[in-house]
Protein backbone atom coordinates (compact mmCIF):
# COMPACT_ATOMS: atom_id res chain seq x y z
CA UNK A 1 0.00 0.00 0.00
CA UNK A 2 3.02 2.51 0.94
CA UNK A 3 4.03 1.93 -2.76
CA UNK A 4 1.08 2.83 -4.37
CA UNK A 5 0.56 5.95 -2.44
CA UNK A 6 3.78 6.96 -3.00
CA UNK A 7 3.51 6.62 -6.80
CA UNK A 8 0.45 8.53 -6.41
CA UNK A 9 2.17 11.39 -4.61
CA UNK A 10 5.08 10.96 -7.60
CA UNK A 11 2.14 11.48 -10.51
CA UNK A 12 0.08 14.13 -8.83
CA UNK A 13 3.77 16.13 -8.18
CA UNK A 14 5.12 15.56 -12.10
CA UNK A 15 1.58 16.99 -13.01
CA UNK A 16 2.35 20.36 -10.68
CA UNK A 17 5.31 20.92 -12.04
CA UNK A 18 4.11 19.98 -15.95
CA UNK A 19 1.22 22.80 -14.76
CA UNK A 20 3.71 25.27 -13.59
CA UNK A 21 5.76 24.56 -16.57
CA UNK A 22 2.29 25.21 -19.05
CA UNK A 23 1.96 28.74 -17.33
CA UNK A 24 5.28 29.61 -16.98
CA UNK A 25 5.91 29.85 -21.20
CA UNK A 26 2.10 30.42 -21.59
CA UNK A 27 0.88 27.79 -23.32
CA UNK A 28 -2.50 27.07 -21.26
CA UNK A 29 -4.59 28.30 -24.77
CA UNK A 30 -2.64 26.51 -27.12
CA UNK A 31 -2.90 23.16 -24.89
CA UNK A 32 -6.93 23.23 -24.17
CA UNK A 33 -7.12 23.94 -28.02
CA UNK A 34 -4.85 20.92 -28.76
CA UNK A 35 -6.60 18.42 -25.97
CA UNK A 36 -10.20 19.89 -27.30
CA UNK A 37 -9.01 18.46 -31.22
CA UNK A 38 -7.90 15.46 -29.87
CA UNK A 39 -10.75 14.70 -27.91
CA UNK A 40 -12.97 15.59 -31.43
CA UNK A 41 -10.48 12.78 -33.08
CA UNK A 42 -11.09 10.27 -30.34
CA UNK A 43 -15.22 10.59 -31.19
CA UNK A 44 -14.39 10.38 -35.07
CA UNK A 45 -12.10 7.15 -34.43
CA UNK A 46 -14.59 5.75 -32.38
CA UNK A 47 -17.55 6.88 -33.48
CA UNK A 48 -19.47 3.47 -32.99
CA UNK A 49 -18.78 3.28 -29.54
CA UNK A 50 -19.78 6.69 -28.85
CA UNK A 51 -22.57 5.93 -30.64
CA UNK A 52 -23.66 2.49 -28.70
CA UNK A 53 -25.66 3.03 -25.54
CA UNK A 54 -23.78 0.42 -23.59
CA UNK A 55 -20.30 2.08 -24.48
CA UNK A 56 -21.74 5.94 -23.99
CA UNK A 57 -21.16 6.17 -20.33
CA UNK A 58 -17.31 4.28 -20.44
CA UNK A 59 -16.80 7.00 -23.26
CA UNK A 60 -18.04 9.87 -21.63
CA UNK A 61 -16.19 8.93 -18.64
CA UNK A 62 -12.63 8.54 -20.64
CA UNK A 63 -13.19 12.08 -22.23
CA UNK A 64 -14.22 13.90 -18.95
CA UNK A 65 -11.81 12.47 -16.45
CA UNK A 66 -8.89 11.44 -19.01
CA UNK A 67 -8.34 12.91 -22.22
CA UNK A 68 -10.94 16.09 -22.51
CA UNK A 69 -9.84 19.79 -21.99
CA UNK A 70 -10.47 19.70 -18.45
CA UNK A 71 -8.21 21.39 -15.99
CA UNK A 72 -7.23 18.78 -12.90
CA UNK A 73 -4.44 20.97 -11.23
CA UNK A 74 -7.22 21.89 -8.23
CA UNK A 75 -8.64 17.98 -7.95
CA UNK A 76 -4.47 17.08 -8.16
CA UNK A 77 -3.65 19.86 -5.44
CA UNK A 78 -6.19 18.15 -3.07
CA UNK A 79 -5.41 14.76 -3.04
CA UNK A 80 -1.94 15.92 -2.62
CA UNK A 81 -2.81 17.11 0.71
CA UNK A 82 -4.67 14.22 1.56
CA UNK A 83 -2.97 11.27 0.08
CA UNK A 84 -2.27 9.46 3.54
CA UNK A 85 -5.63 9.35 4.19
CA UNK A 86 -6.56 7.39 1.18
CA UNK A 87 -6.04 3.70 2.48
CA UNK A 88 -8.59 4.60 5.14
CA UNK A 89 -11.00 5.81 3.29
CA UNK A 90 -10.80 3.68 -0.60
CA UNK A 91 -10.58 0.35 -1.09
CA UNK A 92 -6.81 -0.77 -2.72
CA UNK A 93 -8.34 -1.63 -5.92
CA UNK A 94 -10.03 1.69 -6.21
CA UNK A 95 -6.30 3.50 -5.20
CA UNK A 96 -5.49 1.27 -7.87
CA UNK A 97 -7.89 2.34 -10.65
CA UNK A 98 -6.64 5.78 -8.84
CA UNK A 99 -3.07 5.41 -9.44
CA UNK A 100 -3.37 4.15 -12.92
CA UNK A 101 -5.87 7.20 -13.86
CA UNK A 102 -3.66 9.72 -12.12
CA UNK A 103 -0.18 7.97 -14.39
CA UNK A 104 -2.04 8.34 -17.37
CA UNK A 105 -3.83 12.35 -17.00
CA UNK A 106 0.28 12.46 -16.70
CA UNK A 107 1.79 11.00 -19.17
CA UNK A 108 -0.87 12.15 -21.31
CA UNK A 109 0.01 16.16 -20.22
CA UNK A 110 2.97 15.52 -20.83
CA UNK A 111 2.51 14.12 -24.51
CA UNK A 112 -0.16 17.08 -25.33
CA UNK A 113 2.75 19.87 -23.64
CA UNK A 114 5.32 18.25 -25.93
CA UNK A 115 2.88 18.31 -29.36
CA UNK A 116 1.59 21.79 -28.70
CA UNK A 117 5.36 22.87 -28.17
CA UNK A 118 5.84 20.84 -31.82
CA UNK A 119 3.31 22.52 -33.18
CA UNK A 120 4.34 26.03 -32.08
CA UNK A 121 1.16 28.16 -32.61
CA UNK A 122 0.33 26.35 -36.21
CA UNK A 123 -3.17 25.71 -36.55
CA UNK A 124 -3.85 22.31 -35.82
CA UNK A 125 -5.14 20.18 -38.98
CA UNK A 126 -4.93 16.28 -39.35
CA UNK A 127 -1.50 17.50 -41.56
CA UNK A 128 -0.11 19.37 -38.89
CA UNK A 129 -0.97 17.26 -36.34
CA UNK A 130 0.31 14.48 -38.08
CA UNK A 131 3.88 16.12 -38.61
CA UNK A 132 4.09 17.60 -34.67
CA UNK A 133 3.16 14.43 -33.49
CA UNK A 134 5.90 12.18 -35.38
CA UNK A 135 8.39 14.75 -34.38
CA UNK A 136 7.57 14.24 -30.83
CA UNK A 137 9.95 11.11 -31.63
CA UNK A 138 8.05 9.24 -27.80
CA UNK A 139 7.02 6.07 -29.68
CA UNK A 140 7.80 4.61 -26.22
CA UNK A 141 5.51 7.11 -24.26
CA UNK A 142 2.77 6.77 -26.74
CA UNK A 143 2.87 3.08 -26.04
CA UNK A 144 2.51 3.12 -22.67
CA UNK A 145 -0.18 6.04 -22.64
CA UNK A 146 -2.61 2.97 -24.92
CA UNK A 147 -1.13 0.66 -21.95
CA UNK A 148 -2.22 2.27 -19.19
CA UNK A 149 -5.52 3.03 -21.15
CA UNK A 150 -6.15 -0.81 -21.08
CA UNK A 151 -4.86 -1.04 -17.51
CA UNK A 152 -7.23 1.46 -16.42
CA UNK A 153 -10.21 0.13 -17.95
CA UNK A 154 -9.69 -2.89 -16.62
CA UNK A 155 -8.95 -1.76 -13.16
CA UNK A 156 -12.48 -0.33 -13.18
CA UNK A 157 -14.30 -3.06 -14.43
CA UNK A 158 -12.52 -4.94 -11.36
CA UNK A 159 -13.67 -2.31 -8.50
CA UNK A 160 -17.14 -2.47 -10.17
CA UNK A 161 -17.23 -6.39 -9.41
CA UNK A 162 -16.20 -5.94 -5.63
CA UNK A 163 -18.67 -6.90 -3.28
CA UNK A 164 -20.88 -3.99 -1.60
CA UNK A 165 -18.85 -1.37 -3.61
CA UNK A 166 -21.97 0.68 -4.88
CA UNK A 167 -22.74 0.96 -1.08
CA UNK A 168 -18.93 1.39 0.23
CA UNK A 169 -19.22 4.73 -2.25
CA UNK A 170 -22.57 5.81 -1.29
CA UNK A 171 -21.81 5.75 2.54
CA UNK A 172 -18.14 7.32 1.90
CA UNK A 173 -19.42 10.28 0.30
CA UNK A 174 -19.74 12.42 3.43
CA UNK A 175 -16.29 10.87 5.18
CA UNK A 176 -14.40 11.76 1.90
CA UNK A 177 -16.16 15.14 1.66
CA UNK A 178 -14.91 15.77 5.58
CA UNK A 179 -11.78 13.88 4.61
CA UNK A 180 -10.91 16.78 1.70
CA UNK A 181 -11.16 13.94 -0.87
CA UNK A 182 -14.47 14.95 -2.42
CA UNK A 183 -12.84 15.12 -5.87
CA UNK A 184 -11.14 11.83 -5.65
CA UNK A 185 -14.88 9.92 -4.44
CA UNK A 186 -16.27 11.41 -7.25
CA UNK A 187 -14.03 10.10 -10.05
CA UNK A 188 -14.28 6.85 -8.55
CA UNK A 189 -18.08 6.63 -8.14
CA UNK A 190 -18.27 8.21 -11.79
CA UNK A 191 -16.16 5.68 -13.27
CA UNK A 192 -18.11 2.91 -10.85
CA UNK A 193 -21.53 4.10 -12.34
CA UNK A 194 -19.71 4.61 -16.00
CA UNK A 195 -18.38 1.07 -15.77
CA UNK A 196 -21.13 -1.21 -13.77
CA UNK A 197 -23.53 -1.80 -16.81
CA UNK A 198 -20.38 -2.19 -19.21
CA UNK A 199 -20.11 -6.31 -18.80
CA UNK A 200 -17.18 -7.71 -20.97
CA UNK A 201 -14.63 -4.92 -20.62
CA UNK A 202 -13.07 -6.38 -23.59
CA UNK A 203 -15.86 -5.46 -25.86
CA UNK A 204 -14.81 -1.51 -24.81
CA UNK A 205 -11.67 -1.47 -24.40
CA UNK A 206 -10.19 -3.68 -27.13
CA UNK A 207 -11.45 -1.64 -30.04
CA UNK A 208 -9.59 1.68 -28.21
CA UNK A 209 -6.81 -0.39 -27.49
CA UNK A 210 -6.13 -2.09 -31.43
CA UNK A 211 -7.20 1.19 -33.06
CA UNK A 212 -4.80 3.71 -31.13
CA UNK A 213 -2.28 1.51 -31.61
CA UNK A 214 -3.01 0.83 -35.32
CA UNK A 215 -3.20 5.33 -35.43
CA UNK A 216 -0.02 5.64 -33.38
CA UNK A 217 2.16 3.22 -35.47
CA UNK A 218 0.87 4.93 -38.78
CA UNK A 219 1.95 7.87 -37.77
CA UNK A 220 5.13 7.26 -36.71
CA UNK A 221 5.88 5.50 -39.76
CA UNK A 222 4.70 8.68 -41.67
CA UNK A 223 2.15 6.37 -43.89
CA UNK A 224 0.32 8.20 -46.32
CA UNK A 225 -2.37 8.86 -46.83
CA UNK A 226 -2.68 10.36 -43.30
CA UNK A 227 -3.93 8.19 -41.24
CA UNK A 228 -6.19 10.68 -39.35
CA UNK A 229 -9.66 10.69 -39.65
CA UNK A 230 -11.80 13.08 -41.19
CA UNK A 231 -13.95 15.69 -39.14
CA UNK A 232 -15.31 18.64 -38.23
CA UNK A 233 -12.57 20.72 -36.12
Amino acid sequence: MTILLDNIIQHLHHANEMHEHTLKVDLTDALRELQDWQTKRLLATHQDLWESKRFRPAMTFFIDELYGPKDFSQRDQELARVVPKMAKIIPKQALESLEAALRLNSLSLELDIALTEQLDGKTISRETYAMAYCKCENQAQREEQIVLLERLGVDLADVVKIKGISTLLMLSRKPARMAGVESLHQFLESGYKSFKKLGNVDDFIQPIVSRERALKNALFEQKRPNPLPEFKA
